[in-house]
């Protein structure tokens, strides 16, 4: 058992250690929890490169005492040239995952940088872009120890990842894997972070870097024009909350799938379940799964092509009814696909309880697998959450935003305390989540207890592939697991610590200022304070 660790000073956790080091740097310099997250996120895109990237999208939840939480949409739209007309002429039936066709959204993440770097400033943050990206560059130039999880990522997608332009030059050494342990550089991205630094990070979409990025992009056979990088930019919307007994959720609004997190968390607290691991347990958050992802199967997609907002399935109403609809004793039938999603997810809270709940990614590992040879940016496949049907609520259209899978979460409790906290996986975001709440919070458990925990996930799916059973780790008693079967439940057993479950990791800061932090096992990560 691992034990949660404590400061008052300030915490980062971050899926891989070396970012979690570079936001703590940033935090013993001065640096808020803003600045620390940005050093962590870019150092993240270095060292867990199958994950995330500035190639990506991402979302924040930040959060300062006494004001509202302030959320981020830092995701990018569809090409103004791509619709469902493009992947027909080239005898397409859906958005491929893979490939020059798969990097057909802008890359939103870097915009979402620069409004979080914007209320730093209101809270008088000036650290320069040169001292938060100086871990990110060093490690992108000297070269960082390759992860197991990257090796395995890279072997499961290696036959189609290496067909995409720019990929085998960029994690191929003589078109073959790094092993566990090789050092991996990445000049052209070391580079790409100081120009960034010098010119500021408008040059992403309007600067030099845009235009190299447009040639790539290009030259590679992307439907996207330097016109689309410069029309993006990212946008403040205001975070989705539900109230709970213990206090209150805040989570990302549409295009993200945090409603669901809300509506699921809204139904399994109406059901009384007080023991954690048992079969009402398991049993009761994956039924209240099965209601969140109805609605969000049904309704959510790109806000402004929303018919009824987010906040009309969150009344009390409907979540008694939903609650309701729960049978204790048998599983619905469950028949709907999962999305898989490789992500990173950071949290920050500083000494002043200053709090930021951060989440970027490529979608799946390593995203398209195009990297631009000049920047050595690896650009995302978000794309490939588009459907061709036009009647289909996610249906691909010009300047049109997907459905993300990425929902970061934040909790202020009425006890005084707050909480933060996140994890990769895709359709298993939402569960993993609601996990960690319901044992931390509901609950009573050890933080990093909660987050080490066993994990399970419906329809948990990898690298694109299809899934609608229950995955349980090999940790839950064989009583459980036959219980859950004769349930109804269709079961499959992954081993103890899967990172398939998702990668999470959780701060919580206590009304007189101790900050706990938890990083999961089944990760690279760590929670590093002082």
């Amino acid at each position: 058992m691992l034990n949660t660790p404590m400061s008052r000073r300030g915490m980062v956790v971050a899926p891989h250690h070396l970012a979690a080091q570079a936001g703590l740097a940033i935090l013993r310099e001065g640096g808020n929890a803003i600045e620390a997250a940005i050093a962590a996120a870019a150092a993240s895109a270095v060292v867990y490169p199958h994950m995330n990237g500035l190639g990506g999208d991402g979302f924040w939840l930040i959060a300062e005492p006494g004001k509202p939480p302030v959320s981020i949409d830092g995701s990018g739209a569809a090409g103004g040239k791509v619709d469902a007309d493009l992947y027909r002429g080239h005898r397409l039936k859906a958005v491929p995952v893979r490939g020059p066709l798969a990097a057909a959204t802008v890359a939103g993440a870097v915009s979402g940088w620069q409004l979080a770097l914007d209320v730093s400033a209101h809270w008088g943050g000036g650290m320069g872009l040169d001292r938060l990206f100086e871990d990110a560059v060093h490690l992108a130039r000297d070269g960082f120890a390759v992860t197991r999880h990257q090796v395995d990522s890279l072997a499961r997608n290696l036959s189609v990842l290496r067909k995409s332009p720019g990929f085998s030059a960029t994690f191929l050494n003589r078109n073959k894997p790094l092993p566990v342990g090789a050092i991996h550089t990445q000049p052209r991205l070391a580079e790409t972070f100081e120009r960034l630094a010098e010119v500021g990070l408008d040059d992403f979409y309007r600067g030099d870097i845009a235009r190299a990025l447009a040639e790539d992009l290009k030259a590679a056979g992307s439907p996207l024009k330097a016109e689309d990088l410069a029309r993006h930019r990212g946008m403040r919307r205001r975070p989705l909350s539900l109230g709970l007994p213990a206090g209150t959720v805040f989570t990302t609004a549409p295009p993200t799938q945090g409603l669901a997190t809300l509506i699921l968390l809204g139904v399994f607290q109406r059901l009384g379940i007080s023991q954690p691991d048992s079969f009402a347990w398991v049993h009761g958050l994956a039924e209240a799964t099965k209601l969140a992802y109805r609605v969000r199967n049904a309704h959510l997609t790109d806000p402004h092509r929303m018919s009824v907002h987010a906040t009309t399935y969150l009344t009390d109403h409907l979540l008694d009814r939903m609650a309701g609809e729960i049978d204790p004793a048998r599983a619905a039938h469950w028949p709907h696909p999962a999305q898989d999603a490789d992500t990173a997810w950071i949290g920050v809270i500083d000494g002043q309880g200053r709090a930021v709940s951060y989440i970027q990614s490529l979608f799946h590992a390593f995203g398209s697998g195009v990297v631009s040879p000049s920047t050595g940016i690896v650009w995302h496949n978000r794309a490939s959450s588009f459907a061709l049907d036009p009647a289909h609520r996610n249906a691909l259209e010009p300047r049109r935003k997907p459905l993300h899978t990425l929902a970061p979460a934040l909790a202020r409790l009425k006890d005084g305390r707050s909480l933060v906290w996140g994890c990769m996986g895709g359709d298993a975001q939402p569960q993993v989540v609601s996990q960690i709440f319901t044992r931390a919070i509901l609950l009573g458990q050890d933080l990093q207890e909660a987050v080490s925990a066993p994990r399970f996930a419906l329809g948990r799916g990898l690298d694109g592939r299809i899934a609608s059973d229950l995955k349980l780790e090999a940790r839950f008693s064989p009583e459980v697991v036959e219980a859950l079967a004769a349930a109804g439940h269709q079961i499959t057993e992954v081993a103890p610590f899967d990172p398939a479950l998702g990668q999470a990791g959780a701060l919580l800061r206590h009304a007189g200022g101790t900050i706990e932090g938890a990083a999961d096992p089944r990760s690279d990560g760590a929670a590093a304070g002082w």
